[in-house]
């Protein structure tokens, strides 16, 4: 049975996802960073479903807590054969003259540093030339590393830009390792964190600029993301899929 680790499994595309794999055979390790009882809500019900799966806290921002981590899953279920990347944060929608050092250090802490150092433990235990055989990663990145969110945060764009040149770069790194990386762009999808940014309702306002009217689930990234790690994507690598009704 495979292991998958998801950061950010607690809500939204990341217990989509979770929800996802477990129900395609993978053993799912939860990493949640504050909200406890969402994560082992993701656990039980993949557990009701017969699956396997546990939760674990970690700080992204910490690079100590992400080695601690792979080190309980190496205990509890052995190498991790996939790594999703999904954890993210964002501030209250501002323009860049409003914006503080602080808060982009903190976002960049988490959504580039904490990427990082994920990939790096998940290489060191997936490369053939460390004796590892070979894995899948996939990045959780946003449209908003093409648009910019001109007005809103264009913090979070600008870490998510970072996340795809490490995607695209990392990739060819090691692609003779047995390991594929990819990326998954959401656009705008019904999730908790547009709360985060100061407008629960933001989906819907910005529907009608999407040229298929709607916002987008949850569910439907975890499909791609599935796929991306699947054998059926096994001569890709190095790419992006946008998830975002053409945006």
């Amino acid at each position: 049975m495979k292991t998958v680790i998801i950061t950010g499994a607690g809500r939204g595309i990341g217990r989509a996802t979770a929800l996802l794999l477990a129900q395609r055979g993978y053993q799912v390790v939860v990493n949640y960073h504050q909200r406890q009882q969402t994560a082992q809500d993701v656990v039980d019900e993949i557990q009701r479903a017969g699956g396997r799966a546990i939760a674990i806290q970690a700080d992204l921002a910490d690079e100590a807590q992400i080695v601690s981590l792979f080190q309980r899953v190496d205990a509890e279920f052995g190498a991790p054969d996939a790594l999703v990347n999904n954890a993210g944060i964002l501030f209250s929608q501002t323009r860049v003259e409003e914006l503080s050092a602080s808060r982009i250090n903190k976002v960049f802490a988490t959504n580039v540093t904490g990427t990082f150092i994920c990939c790096r433990e998940a290489v060191k235990r997936m490369a053939l030339q460390h004796g590892g055989k070979g894995g899948a990663i996939v990045n959780i990145s946003s449209v908003a590393a093409r648009v910019g969110s001109p007005g809103e945060y264009v913090d979070y764009a600008a870490s998510k830009g970072a996340v795809d040149t490490l995607t695209r770069g990392l990739a060819l790194e090691v692609a003779t390792q047995g390991i594929r990386v990819n990326g998954v762009r959401p656009g705008v999808i019904y999730t908790e964190m547009h709360a985060d940014g100061g407008e629960p309702g933001r989906v819907d306002r910005v529907a009608p600029a999407v040229p298929m009217q709607r916002g987008g689930q949850p569910a439907e990234i975890a499909e791609a993301v599935a796929w991306l790690l699947s054998e059926a994507a096994s001569y890709v690598t190095g790419s992006f899929i946008d998830v975002s009704g053409g945006r």
